[in-house]
């Protein structure tokens, strides 16, 4: 079960809960801005077979986490456009694991990582932005019943590129792609 959760969880699970200095949501805006093309060289030409690679046992391929991800960090976009002009608004939740099931996620990983290139260009300079007072802006989210400060959720989707990331790199490595 250990190496299942070093399979699933690479890097470690994200903390909640926690609060950011300056310099650190700074570090995390950086790993945002530049997951798109680390992400893209990683996989970008990759062919079929290991696009339809499960990076884990029971898990999702490569082609549906580059799929999920892309609309992870939409909802992500929508989510950080929404608590700084609205006061602690409710997200929508949604079924990430019924999204991977929908026929879009067995599309080619181009168009997604064209929607990362370009969404994280703007994300990020709505991010780099924020003021302190910005980052102290908060949302709640119903699914984990929880009030979100701006900080924390750049913070968790700088985890959820590196994440997912690790997930693929992880693969090619085991597989000796590299």
């Amino acid at each position: 079960m250990q190496e299942l959760d070093t399979l699933r969880y690479p890097i470690g699970d994200f903390f909640y809960g926690q609060t950011y200095s300056a310099d650190e949501t700074k570090r995390h805006i950086a790993v945002i801005d530049e997951f798109p093309v680390t992400l893209t060289e990683l996989v970008g030409k990759w062919g079929d077979d290991r696009l339809d690679t499960p990076y884990r046992p029971g898990g999702w391929t490569i082609r549906q986490l580059v799929h999920h991800v892309a609309d992870s960090h939409i909802n992500a976009y929508v989510r950080t456009k929404l608590a700084l002009t609205e006061d602690n608004p409710t997200i929508k939740p949604y079924e990430e694991g019924e999204w991977a099931k929908l026929p879009d996620s067995k599309l080619d990983i181009a168009p997604s990582l064209v929607i990362l290139r370009n969404l994280h260009q703007r994300w990020v300079i709505v991010l780099k932005a924020l003021t302190e007072e910005d980052l102290r802006r908060t949302c709640y989210h119903p699914g984990s019943q929880r009030t979100f400060e701006l900080s924390e959720l750049v913070a968790h989707y700088a985890w959820h590129c590196e994440h997912h990331y690790q997930h693929a790199f992880r693969l090619a490595e085991r597989n000796s792609w590299m």
